[in-house]
This record gives structure tokens, sequence and C-alpha cells, in this order.
């Protein structure tokens, strides 16, 4: 017997080594959660998607503002005509056309275009840095996650290193006659639960680093412990204020509001006179005309045109066309307009879940901290009162049972602290690059928005953009919804739940 329960640690800890050493295959770089964190911000493609999904809504400008810019095309014909006439007819001819339009006034709806795309690129800035703080968020629970499962590994493989040594001891008793065949029986019991938990163990790890891989994009190595996130607030109503200003989610759904609001007045635009100028050079002529019974006549015969005219067009009936776009564009603002709602919901929702998460997880930490703190004296005295025939065997496996269970849920009390912290700050629309990793190299929308704003420029623009300006429809400024109800509870009292705990970061 003695030797089985050797064999079977032995097995289970070469089993931790090769699961190890396979998952380390890989080059380890990030250490520190600031190297985590920059790697996934340089390398992650669901950022990268996102970053690119935005240089694309930025070309939705240029094409925009195309509107108030020149129009310029060329093209030509060739014919050549043989009639079967008695005579037999044979005629090439060539024309050329070179026109040029520039819109002056379009009713408003390049104007309104332009509104709706520049607002709509800035929702998708705000989309990108919702993006940027879910990857961030999975980058810190995923690490947060293998240094719990790394140390509920330690925790358990202490735990069997106990209970094995218990059990070499118990049979040294038994076999002096100072304790029955149970008690033996109760310590291969307990060790046989401590190897299963073991492979649990292992078996969590593992998931935990292949998560940590697929959103930072390498193994992780011997990761330090986390540092402590900046900017949580002392009370959830600062938490709750913050995000109605700054939540990624809220601001790009006002801005998405904004942007319908645009395409109204671009419906309503259709309704409106356009003038425009345009110019036209042409020339057609014989290439050659030849009688080829009788005699050549007419080669390279040209004539030249020059064309220039002021269109003033004014839709008169369209069909219900224009009015079918409108009421259109009417309930696709009324849909932004709830989704904005929805969206104010969502980061209330979130706040309040985060910071009771929060408050729980870190009463929990203070009252678990306690637990261990008790349990290891409970357990060392019980193990030398069992020696002096005070305690039973069992007394013992049950100490050091309660023992390992709270080393654990101390574990996990800290590890959800952390991950509910990184939710508030989240829900708050901190959790970012520039606040989490300062000094470390940012992506700049702006700079790209910036290389492409100014593509096909015309010297005039801003002058045809004032005056289609001037005659746009009227775009009303989106109201200011309420804020949502807060919910109130006991767990939302931050003072009071934290000084319960003991904790004084919300003192």
């Amino acid at each position: 017997m003695r030797g089985t329960g050797r064999t079977g640690v032995c097995a289970v800890l070469g089993l931790a080594g090769g699961l190890a050493a396979v998952l380390a295959g890989a080059p380890v770089r990030a250490e520190t959660l600031y190297d985590a964190i920059n790697l996934a911000y340089q390398s992650n493609p669901t950022l990268q998607s996102q970053r690119a999904q935005l240089r694309a809504l930025n070309e939705n400008y240029v094409q925009a503002r195309a509107g108030f810019r020149p129009q310029a095309s060329a093209s030509s014909e060739f014919d050549y005509t043989k009639s079967p006439t008695l005579f037999g007819n044979e005629v090439e001819t060539a024309s050329a056309t070179l026109s040029v339009s520039q819109p002056i006034f379009t009713g408003g709806a390049v104007s309104s275009q332009v509104r709706a795309a520049m607002a709509n690129i800035l929702s998708g800035r705000q989309k990108l840095r919702q993006a940027e703080s879910q990857v961030l968020g999975s980058v810190i629970q995923a690490y947060v996650d293998v240094r719990r499962d790394q140390a509920a590994l330690r925790i358990t493989q202490d735990n069997v290193g106990v209970l094995t040594r218990q059990l070499e001891e118990t049979r040294a008793r038994f076999e002096v006659g100072q304790i029955t065949r149970t008690d033996v029986a109760q310590s291969e019991a307990r060790l046989a639960q401590a190897q299963a938990q073991l492979s649990s163990a292992m078996s969590q790890l593992s998931v935990s680093r292949a998560a940590y891989v697929s959103v930072v994009g390498q193994n992780p190595g011997d990761l330090a412990p986390a540092p402590p996130l900046a900017g949580l607030p002392t009370t959830i109503d600062e938490a709750f204020t913050t995000a109605e200003k700054n939540n990624p989610g809220i601001l790009a759904a006002d801005l998405a509001e904004q942007a319908a609001e645009a395409q109204i007045a671009e419906a309503k635009a259709a309704n409106r006179p356009n003038v425009s100028l345009r110019a036209s050079l042409g020339t057609d002529g014989v290439v050659r005309d030849a009688h080829y019974r009788l005699y050549p006549q007419r080669e390279d015969t040209y004539r030249k045109s020059v064309t220039a005219s002021a269109v003033f067009t004014q839709p008169l009936f369209t069909g219900g066309m224009n009015a079918s776009r409108i009421r259109q564009a009417l309930e696709n603002d009324n849909t932004q307009r709830l989704a904005l709602e929805n969206a104010r919901r969502g980061a209330v929702q979130n706040v309040a879940q985060y910071w009771s998460q929060l408050l729980s997880a870190r009463a929990s930490a203070v009252s678990n901290q306690k637990q261990v703190d008790a349990d290891e004296i409970a357990f060392e005295g019980t193990r030398q009162e069992a020696q002096v025939g005070l305690r039973t065997t069992l007394d013992v496996l049950n100490a050091e049972q309660e023992l390992h269970a709270a080393q654990l849920a101390l574990v996990n009390a800290r590890h959800d602290e952390y991950v509910a912290t990184a939710g508030v700050l989240s829900a708050m629309g901190l959790l970012e690059a520039r606040n989490i990793t300062p000094g470390a190299t940012l992506y700049s929308p702006e700079k790209a928005f910036n290389k492409v704003k100014g593509s096909g420029g015309a010297p005039w623009d801003m002058v045809v953009s004032t005056v289609d300006g001037l005659g746009a429809p009227r775009i009303r400024k989106a109201p200011q919804a309420p804020p949502a109800t807060r919910p109130t509870s006991p767990a939302m009292d931050a003072p009071a739940v934290a000084a319960q705990a003991g904790s004084p970061v919300l003192q």
C-alpha cells in the first residue's frame, strides 16, 4: 500500500511536469501584466480588425465630400460604315468629348452626407475603444486566471505532499498498534481525493493557459503579481456618473443617433432644387469618306464645339420615393434613439453588477485570510495533539482539509476582486491601454483619418460646402435623455460594506 501511494503521487506530479513542458514550447516574453497588455494591444486580431474597419469607415468621409467637387469625364467614339449601294459608299467617323460638372448647391444633401459620415466615424472610434476595453479585459482575465490556477496547483501539490506524509505516519503508528486499520483507510481515502483534485487543478491550468495564448498571442511564463488598477472611484455614484459621460457604448450609440439625424436631413434634401455648372469640349468629323467606285471624297474633316451651361433642377414628382425615404430615415433614427437608451441601461447594469462583485470579493478575501490564519493554527495544533493521543486521525484530516479549502477560497476571492475591479473600470470607460500602461505606443485613429480626409480636394471646397450647408435641412440636436434609473440595494452602499470587510480602498 505504501509503494502504491507514492507511485500515484509521482505519476500525477510527472503528468503536471509533462503538461507544463508541452505548453511551454513557444518562446515566453510577457512576464508582467503590462507586457501582456502591450503585446495584445499590438497584435490581437480583434483589435486589428476593428482598426481596419475604422480605416475603411474613414473613406466614407472622402466619398461624401466628393459631392462638393468637380467631376470630369472623357469619351471618344469611332464609327465605320459601309453601304452596299451602287456606288459602294464607305465612311469612317470619329468624335471625342471632355465634360466637366461642378455642383454649386445640392439642397443640403451633400452637407448632410458629410455630417452623417463624420458622425459614423466618431461612432466607430468609440466602438474601437469598446473593443479595446473588451480585449484588455480578456487579457486581465486570462492573466489572473493563470496566476490563480498556478497558485491553486501549488496549494494542491502541497496538500498531496502533506497527506502523503500523514499516510506514512498513520501506517507507522498502525504497525506499532497505536491506531486501527480504519485510520489508515481514512488517510488513504483523503490522499486519493487530493490526487484527483491535483489532476483537476492541472487540467484547469491548461485551459487557462490556452485562453491566455488565444488573447495575448503567446504562452504565459512565470507571471509576476498583477499590479493595482488605477482609476477606481470611492463610491458607486461616481462610477455611475463617469460611465454616463465616458462609456464607449453610450458615446457610440449617441453618435450613431446623430448620424441618423443627418440622414433624415439628407432624405429631405432630395425635394430641394439643385444647381450646377457644366462645360464640355468636343470634336467630331470624318476620318475618311470614299466612294471607291467613282472618286474619293472628304478626308480628315473635323468640327470643334465648346459648351457652357448653368443647370437648375427642381424635383416635382418622384412617385412617392422621396417621401418613403424620409419616413424610413425617421424610423432609423427612432431605432438609434432606443439603442442609445439601451446602451445607457446596459452601462448602469454593468457598473452595478461589477461593483457588487467587487465588494463581495473584497469582503470574502478579508474573511478568507482570517480563516486561513486560524486554520493554520488549528491544523498544527490538531496534528500535535493527535501525536499524544488527544485527537484522532480523522480530526487531523478534517483540519487539513479545512485549511486547504480556505487557502483555495482566498486565492479565488483575490482573483475575483481583481476581475471585478477591471469590470468596473471597463463599464466606466477607463479600461484602456493609455490608462493602464503609460508610455506605451498607442494607435491613433485621428492620424489614420487625417491621412485620407483631404484626398481629392479642390481649392473651392470650402466655398461650395458653405453655400450648400446654408440650405441644408435643419438637424435638431439629439435630446439628452435623463440618466437611467440607478439600482439601489444594501450591496450598493460602498463605504458600509468596505468598512465591514476591513478594506481601506473604498473608505
